[in-house]
């Protein structure tokens, strides 16, 4: 059912994604402009991110009529496939954001969205269906929802479920997202939708980042005033002013609680770039550029924590096992799940971006 009021009104808020989950979303990819020879590889690694991740929760996967089959073969047999149109696969940024109250009830949020700037520098032209998605999501769940008047994906927001929202100014006031409002405007809207109490805005995302510097792709919250983010010490890779930039905001900030952030540096991987083979077997488009050489938005960041269980990208020999590390100090209660994406990855995003978590 659509609410006419919102969650500030009714006492609902954000949760942070390293509280209890009852289940995680994602879409089968299939778009040919996106991912390579016939997005086979693509589904093979949705399937094993897929896999992984429904040892620890129930797991639903939004698939087309004609893809089922495939999708069902690949697919573990507890995995619930959903029959939900959507243009492209990235759940977290066409899904809902699943707000609980303190008595327990859960309600989604329905973002407009635009394919990620709309007119201005969307990534394609008919992005319909992507924007009915979060409606039936929560129709499938069994929740309520509420019509934000805000173009945004859940790729661009963060929370540590205490009041503190973490985004990107390059995102959030793109001028393809909300140009007729100014930071304050975004910033109340916020407020009243996600009943946050303090928004850090961080200036810029990830080098490359073809979704306007999703904050996701960027930086992790682990815990409360506590965060990883991406970083390299290598002075000539155009990360390094990016990560020095943001890394400045968090430690000379204090969060909703007025505690002090913790920033811990989680190595970045390669750089990456695309391969001829790679960027040739994707059919060629006006918005999606894929070509080789082009630099790959690699993160490690960009995993997704479920039930004390961390779900990492493994993308480059050469750090996986430091950024395992990293991630196995900073959280010692939880169990590190290494899943190999670089198909993911060559879509643009990771295994943040293709998850929505669902509170439990």
């Amino acid at each position: 059912m659509l609410l006419s009021t919102t969650p500030l009104q009714d006492g609902f808020y954000f949760p942070a994604e390293f509280q209890p989950v009852a289940e995680v979303w994602l879409a089968w990819p299939e778009r040919q402009d996106n991912w390579r020879d016939n997005a086979l590889p693509a589904q093979q690694t949705f399937a094993h991110v897929a896999n992984a991740i429904c040892k620890v929760t129930k797991v639903c996967v939004a698939v087309s009529a004609k893809q089922r089959d495939h999708a069902r073969r690949l697919l573990q047999p507890q995995i619930h496939l959903v029959d939900i149109p959507y243009n492209d696969a990235w759940m977290r940024d066409i899904g809902p954001t699943v707000l609980v109250n303190e008595a327990g009830e859960r309600r989604g949020i329905n973002w407009q969205f635009n394919a990620w700037g709309g007119e201005y520098n969307g990534l394609y032209d008919n992005w319909q269906q992507d924007d009915l998605v979060a409606k039936s999501v929560c129709d499938v769940v069994g929740i309520d929802h509420y019509n934000a008047p805000l173009v945004l994906e859940g790729g661009s927001i963060h929370t540590d479920g205490e009041g503190t929202l973490y985004t990107t100014k390059e995102c959030l006031l793109s001028p393809g997202r909300n140009p007729q409002l100014n930071q304050q405007q975004i910033e109340a809207t916020l407020k009243h939708y996600l009943n946050i109490e303090k928004i850090i805005w961080l200036p810029k995302g990830l080098f490359a980042d073809e979704t306007d510097g999703h904050v996701d792709n960027l930086m992790h919250v682990i815990a409360p005033a506590k965060v990883v983010l991406s970083w390299t010490d290598d002075r000539d890779d155009p990360q390094y002013a990016l990560s020095r930039q943001a890394e400045k905001v968090l430690s000379t900030q204090v969060d909703a609680q007025g505690r002090e952030i913790k920033v811990i540096r989680l190595p970045l991987p390669g750089p990456l770039y695309y391969s001829e083979s790679e960027a040739n077997g994707i059919e060629q488009s006006v918005a999606m550029t894929r070509e080789a050489g082009a630099r790959l938005s690699a993160s490690y960041a960009n995993f997704l924590m479920v039930n004390n269980h961390l779900f990492l990208p493994l993308l480059d020999e050469a750090t996986d096992a430091q950024a395992i590390k990293v991630l196995q100090q900073a959280l010692p209660d939880y169990q590190v799940v290494g899943i190999a994406t670089r198909e993911v990855l060559l879509g643009g995003g990771n295994i943040h971006c293709i998850t929505q978590q669902i509170p439990a």
